[in-house]
């Protein structure tokens, strides 16, 4: 039973993938009949991500304000610095899983539009521009794997902020009392630091955003 599991998992899985990428060939084949092509996709989804970057920055810079607040809060509002703290636990999640999404959006049109650029060179008659247009695409996937590769370290440092956050408000929510509350003052370090690193990260990756849009529009 265990084999047929996993053979109906692996099955299940194939169908998925095939079923993502049948969607996505089916809407850039339908954004191109109106003009739109990969590389136009590829800016605005760019972009996306840069600005759901910049957003996810004010959001955990808001969460170290809330959770320094919550260090200097007296007992009788435990209950309160929970619900904050929670609440901004939560739209931390909310604002990373964003981030991930654009990012991954981005690495779709980009697969695509290399896959359609490298195809199209067997179409030349001229070699010259042939030629010309191959080492167009080299640079492109260079350009794009540098910023690729800042997006993805901005990515993986909400990571260690996150885990902070849960961990200090699960004790918070099952441990309503001072100690509890004392306990996050040794944590505060740990997070402004790991947040100082993300926000910077953020900010390589936001640049290197906006140089490739600069680049790729020339």
């Amino acid at each position: 039973m265990k084999i047929l599991r996993s053979t109906a998992y692996v099955f299940f899985s194939c169908l998925m993938l095939l079923a993502l990428w049948s969607c996505s060939s089916t809407y850039y084949g339908a954004m191109e009949k109106v003009g739109i092509h990969k590389r136009d996709i590829m800016i605005d989804r760019v972009e996306n991500a840069r600005d759901s970057q910049a957003e996810a920055q004010e959001q955990f810079k808001s969460a170290l304000e809330q959770f320094d607040s919550v260090v200097k809060l007296k007992e009788t509002d435990l209950k309160k610095a929970y619900d904050k703290l929670n609440s901004e636990y939560e739209d931390s999640v909310a604002a990373a899983d964003e981030v991930s999404s654009r990012i991954d959006k981005v690495e779709s049109v980009a697969d695509a539009l290399f896959e359609e650029w490298q195809d199209e060179l067997d179409l030349y008659e001229n070699k010259e521009l042939k030629r010309s247009s191959k080492e167009q695409l080299r640079k492109t996937k260079v350009r794009y794997q540098e910023m690729l590769k800042s997006m993805l370290q901005a990515e993986k440092s909400m990571e260690p902020v996150l885990k902070i956050f849960r961990d200090n408000v699960l004790f918070i929510k099952h441990n309503l009392n001072a100690q509890a509350i004392g306990s996050l003052k040794g944590e505060f370090s740990q997070l402004q630091g790991e947040i100082n690193v993300l926000v910077k990260r953020m900010n390589t990756a936001i640049e290197s955003s906006n140089k490739f849009i600069a680049e790729i529009k020339n």
